[in-house]
């Protein structure tokens, strides 16, 4: 009689290759999967395992927040890397000279980094400047930022700051259920402390009782 073995979490969930079928992205994974085995830099491997990732964890970064993490005299003339796409950013008028190698770039982004006096790269010029990734600035913008985060929780509960996705105020909605879910917590949470204190009367009570006989 053989043994019984369960293959239903057998699923291995960190990718070994992209999703995607875009040739580019293919190639890139090519090259950088040879340059991580071939070097002991550590930036290839990480260039390689952002190259695997969803579009969700590759979330877009904008010109600004490049433009405040570029400040300094450590970040001069270094180049900064971006596994994702670069989007332009009104409320930054001035953009400094800066070289930029990323996946996309908008064409507002591209317009005035170049207007700059900046530069703009492709990964497999990157890997023939800096096999070893030196002189470079790995950035990603916050994945945390998508509007679905935002409604992560249950919305209307004490402390938390979910956002519901109905704005309507009506008993038949959803801020009003949270909040009579709150008030039928906070009157449990009464009814328990009455009880409590209601069973400590009577056995005070039986105690008085023993004492008279």
């Amino acid at each position: 009689m053989g043994i019984d073995i369960n293959h239903k979490k057998d699923r291995k969930v960190h990718r070994k290759e992209p999703v995607s079928q875009n040739v580019y992205l293919r190639l890139l994974v090519k090259l950088y999967r040879f340059l991580a085995r071939r070097t002991n830099a550590k930036f290839n491997q990480v260039i390689l395992r952002r190259l695997f990732m969803s579009r969700q964890n590759r979330p877009a970064i904008s010109l600004a927040r490049i433009v405040r993490q570029t400040k300094g005299e450590q970040c001069a003339g270094k180049t900064v890397v971006v596994v994702g796409t670069v989007t332009d950013d009104k409320r930054i008028f001035d953009v400094p000279k800066l070289k930029v190698c990323a996946l996309r770039i908008t064409e507002g982004a591209r317009s005035r980094i170049i207007k700059a006096g900046g530069s703009i790269i492709t990964f497999e010029q990157l890997a023939v400047e800096a096999p070893l990734g030196q002189n470079t600035m790995i950035m990603q913008g916050r994945r945390t930022k998508r509007e679905a985060n935002r409604h992560f929780g249950a919305p209307g509960l004490p402390k938390t700051h979910a956002k519901p996705f109905v704005r309507i105020r009506s008993r038949n909605h959803e801020m009003q259920e949270a909040a009579g879910r709150a008030e039928a917590t906070k009157l449990n949470l009464f009814y328990r402390f009455y009880l409590n204190l209601g069973q400590t009367k009577k056995k005070k009570k039986k105690r008085k009782k023993s004492t008279l006989r």
